[in-house]
């Protein structure tokens, strides 16, 4: 290639994973240019895919976890919120300027990513990849080589760096043509085009709203547990949550602080983890217990023993069970 003799043309690209990603590092590399990916995690999306994407085509991968900067910015995104709790396009700010601070350290000369032209009609348009351009400061060097002659030229293309005549023009929502890249690629096993990103979810993103409402401040394990079992909101200051199956009581427990939280179980009965997160006065914890036992095998109309395990302590209250049907306005989903 044209860079013989020169110091490597190097790329660093954001990996969710998917086909569209895998694809144009792959196109990138048939180039000629040394590329690498990197993923964020958050409680809210993970790696697992990027991994393996990274393992089927060998681009090397940096996993590195946003949560303190991502959380302070999907509190307030500046071009708001998709449908649900989805700040799609500040979301893909933040990783082009993460992304691009680290282009020093690697001798990266261009950013690019897997996007493709009117793929998503919010956030892959010609004026939100302007938008997230303009805003992360590496205005320019992000390359989407799915697309890229159907935008302007980028730096790397007009010095040379990169061929813009072997990049493509896909654009609209059809796979088609990257189903067959692959298949010349020798990609066979790629994921589904579904999004892994859980604040496109209407359940979760109403528990998340839900605690931007009662909190000043949350930690990434409260995140964690707003994935499993079911959410009521007790009064301003105290929520519940109780277990669906054997899976959410484990990953309950799991996530909890033991320092802080509050765990509640019937005993001698069949029954789900409750968890109180953080401190609540005695009359919340009462209330919760009777709600979980209400999802119990416990008798409905009799007293029961009720164990409520806080740091400092370990005690047997009694309670009558509170039917699910009559705590359904305070549940959250």
């Amino acid at each position: 290639m044209m860079n013989v003799g020169k110091k490597p043309v190097r790329g660093l690209g954001l990996c969710s994973g998917g086909l569209d990603s895998m694809m144009s590092g792959l196109v990138l590399r048939q180039q000629g240019i040394e590329v690498e990916w990197v993923t964020f995690e958050t409680p809210f999306f993970n790696a697992a895919k990027a991994r393996k994407a990274s393992e089927m085509t060998g681009i090397p991968l940096t996993v590195r976890p946003i949560y303190n900067v991502y959380i302070k910015m999907l509190k307030n995104p500046p071009a708001g919120y998709g449908k649900y709790m989805n700040p799609c396009m500040d979301c893909h700010t933040l990783m082009f300027k993460l992304a691009g601070e680290m282009m020093p350290e690697g001798n990266f000369d261009f950013l690019f990513s897997g996007e493709v032209l009117g793929q998503r009609p919010m956030s892959q348009n010609k004026q939100s990849l302007h938008y997230v351009a303009k805003h992360s400061g590496y205005k320019g060097y992000i390359l989407r080589p799915l697309s890229a002659k159907n935008m302007p030229a980028t730096i790397p293309e007009k010095e040379g760096l990169v061929d813009r005549e072997q990049l493509l023009d896909i654009a609209g929502r059809s796979r088609k043509r990257q189903m067959e890249l692959a298949k010349k690629f020798g990609i066979t096993d790629y994921p589904a085009p579904a999004g892994g990103c859980l604040l496109t979810d209407k359940n979760y993103s109403k528990r998340l709203r839900d605690i931007f409402d009662h909190q000043d401040a949350c930690t990434e394990e409260e995140l964690h547990l707003l994935k499993y079992g079911r959410h009521f909101r007790l009064n301003p200051e105290s929520k519940l949550i109780v277990g669906r199956t054997e899976q959410d009581n484990e990953q309950i427990l799991k996530y909890h602080n033991p320092a802080t939280d509050t765990v509640i179980d019937v005993k001698d009965y069949s029954s789900p983890i409750g968890l109180v997160p953080q401190s609540a006065p005695d009359n919340a914890v009462l209330l919760a217990a009777s709600i979980c036992t209400g999802y119990s095998k416990a008798p409905k109309l009799s007293p029961v023993d009720v164990v409520i395990k806080t740091a400092k302590k370990k005690k047997v209250i009694q309670v009558i069970a509170i039917q699910p049907g009559d705590v359904r306005k305070l549940m959250i989903t």
